[in-house]
């Protein structure tokens, strides 16, 4: 299933801090879409939440990126991607493999976000909450990055229920 119907080969990058809905959003395509740090941090130490496996984490899911961008598959980045260097990262392999990209921005109320982190088995401390946030970038921002569609999760959610 493919809510936003995606152009075939599209990089579509998730972007927000925890707790915001990212993985549910993410859920509903393709388990073989999706690339996610978390899931290659467990891999590689049994804890998704170790950062000290980020760097091989990166690495893995980089890997994967060529692999299905160099195929014309469509692949869906279940990550934070909230910092701008790891957004750049993920546009040149978009645009080395010559894929158009699209970024859907999880522009989720804090407090919303807190309750909703609240709830999860894996509960991230509320300062990491708000450092993430604070870090969101615009959607000016995200299509001055060179995102070729820049879409708001507030908006797929009032317009046609996509993240429901």
């Amino acid at each position: 299933m493919d809510p936003l119907n995606l152009e075939p080969g599209t990089l579509c990058v998730l972007v927000g801090p925890p707790g915001c809905g990212k993985s549910t959003f993410a859920a509903r395509y393709p388990v073989s879409w999706r690339v996610c740090l978390d899931a290659y941090r467990k891999l590689a130490t049994d804890d998704e939440a170790d950062q000290s496996a980020t760097p091989v984490a990166a690495q893995i899911q980089n890997l994967l990126l060529d692999a299905r961008l160099s195929r014309h598959l469509t692949t869906v980045v279940d990550s934070t991607n909230v910092y701008a260097h790891v957004r750049a990262g993920l546009l040149a392999r978009a645009r080395y493999w010559q894929r158009p990209t699209v970024a859907i921005l999880f522009d989720i109320p804090l407090v919303v976000v807190e309750a909703q982190n609240a709830a999860r088995n894996r509960v991230v401390p509320t300062q990491v909450l708000h450092d993430l946030h604070a870090q969101l970038p615009t959607r000016d921002q995200l299509r001055h990055e060179g995102f070729g569609t820049v879409r708001l999760a507030s908006e797929l959610t009032a317009a046609a229920g996509v993240l429901r």
